[in-house]
């Protein structure tokens, strides 16, 4: 029941923050064209977060993520741009992000550091390797089916409703949340982040679990990257910057926990809905980017501060 009101409160939240800026922009936001547009700019930061509720959930963070997401824009740029089909460019790329999120959760784990200490390296380390893969400039890729994934609907595509990238976003979501919520693996990664002594006392192996998760994270930043790619067309080293951010900012606004043991994929969607139709609202009023850098740090503080109530409520009512 928790859970369901909290998905409710959500949902209501959203629709008073959509209404808000339907008053102030009545001539194009409160429009069908504006909701598939918010679908495909939610779809990235969506992606992503699905990753980091696993992250999260198991009492870990991901920096990482924003440069994953760039170094894969750019591996599949590079690829194409040498022949590669088009599949195989993506596979790769997702490859790379899944390998990078992989080899966070190895060290995290091996080297006993903090999960924040590891990825902020990583986070300059992935970045590193994009530019240097790219010589510091875009890659211009030519144009394949992949540019597709999250275009505008053609006329006679217009029966999908929804671009195909927003589509595999919702399929993959009910896969993420079943595993999560129906299988001994996203049971463990939920008794880790509650309590990783008593997890370990029940015989999970918490390193190859730790490490499992932040795989997960880097093969949902891979995807975040595919979707990156789709929407530019080109691989870009300096995209993203501040994607965590965003992301971290919807998994924690849709209910999940810092401290751990606590989310849901449903919860982290609308958060990413509601954090999409906050830029695409303020952008649409001609709200200088300060602005809405201030709007966007401001909803970050107040989703920190809200998982800190509702620790301080559990602790309470324990």
């Amino acid at each position: 029941m928790g859970k369901f009101a909290n998905l409710l409160s959500l949902a209501v939240a959203w629709l008073l923050v959509f209404g808000l800026f339907s008053y102030f922009v009545p001539s194009s936001f409160p429009t069908l064209g504006n909701l598939e547009t918010l679908a495909r700019q939610t779809t990235i930061v969506a992606f992503a977060a699905i990753g980091m509720t696993y992250v999260i959930i198991s009492g870990a963070i991901d920096l990482s993520v924003g440069s994953m997401v760039a170094l894969v824009t750019v591996m599949i740029a590079w690829l194409l741009q040498r022949g590669v089909s088009p599949l195989l460019a993506a596979g790769a790329g997702i490859g790379v992000g899944l390998i990078a999120g992989a080899v966070n959760g190895f060290l995290t784990t091996k080297l006993k550091v903090g999960s924040f200490i590891v990825t902020l390296g990583s986070l300059l380390l992935i970045r590193g390797v994009a530019k240097g893969l790219a010589n510091e400039q875009k890659i211009d890729a030519p144009i394949t089916w992949l540019s597709d994934l999250l275009a505008t609907l053609s006329q006679k595509d217009k029966w999908m409703i929804l671009p195909i990238g927003v589509w595999l976003l919702i399929l993959l979501a009910i896969v993420g949340a079943l595993i999560l919520n129906r299988t001994v693996f996203g049971r463990n990664v939920v008794a880790i982040g509650g309590n990783e002594e008593a997890a370990r006392l029940c015989g999970i192996r918490i390193d190859s679990t730790r490490t499992a998760v932040f795989a997960v994270g880097g093969l949902f930043a891979g995807l975040a990257g595919l979707m990156q790619f789709s929407r530019l067309t080109v691989g870009d080293p300096t995209v993203a910057v501040g994607l965590e951010l965003d992301v971290i900012a919807a998994v924690v606004i849709g209910g999940g926990s810092l401290s751990g043991g606590q989310g849901s994929i449903a919860g982290s969607l609308l958060g990413a809905i509601v954090m999409s139709t906050i830029r695409a609202g303020t952008s649409q009023m001609g709200l200088p980017n300060w602005v809405q850098e201030i709007v966007t740090g401001s909803i970050i503080v107040a989703a920190v501060a809200l998982d800190r109530w509702r620790i301080t409520r559990t602790l309470a009512t324990a």
